[in-house]
């Protein structure tokens, strides 16, 4: 049982740290009409007219919500390890159970970081576009939150399972 909780969340987990790093690095959080066309930004540049620029403003949301997106994604790498590396020597019960917390970790610290970015997008382009959506990456981010606290779940199961069951007994019966 160990084995197929543990398995489970390392995949869940590698699965989320694909889609924070996917998230992380595009430019699609955010698509609204400017100059009567499409404009994408993301957390490192914004695009107009298929020209992009980094963003020249250096304010504490962009700050705050690229340093939360780092830190969860360095988080969940530190989970998939730690959850991969508690089959090569036998399942050792600390490494599934710290793995499972840094990979709630990474989806609390992803959640910080669109909590953060959604409130200050709302508040901003609400009252200046009209026509705005958040876009395709964004929407990953929340899709990976899920799927790392999913993953930190199916961990910290697989070791309450382990230290619930008895140990084998190693005796021959003669």
């Amino acid at each position: 049982m160990l084995y197929t909780l543990a398995g489970g969340g390392t995949i869940c987990g590698v699965a989320a740290l694909v889609l924070l790093i996917v998230t992380t690095a595009t430019d699609f959080w955010m698509q609204y009409r400017y100059a009567g066309s499409w404009a994408h930004q993301g957390l490192w540049r914004f695009c107009i007219n298929h020209k992009c620029h980094g963003h020249t403003i250096t304010v504490a949301f962009w700050d705050a919500t690229r340093a939360f997106m780092l830190l969860s994604v360095l988080s969940c790498l530190a989970g998939v390890v730690l959850g991969l590396s508690a089959f090569t020597n036998g399942t050792k019960n600390r490494r599934v159970r710290t793995g499972g917390i840094a990979l709630i970790l990474s989806a609390f610290l992803a959640l910080l970081a669109l909590a953060i970015y959604t409130g200050v997008m709302v508040t901003f382009f609400g009252k200046r576009f009209l026509n705005w959506r958040f876009s395709w990456s964004y929407i990953i981010g929340w899709v990976a939150i899920i799927l790392a606290f999913v993953a930190g779940v199916f961990q910290l199961c697989a070791y309450r399972r382990t230290t619930m069951e008895p140990a084998p007994s190693n005796t021959i019966e003669s």
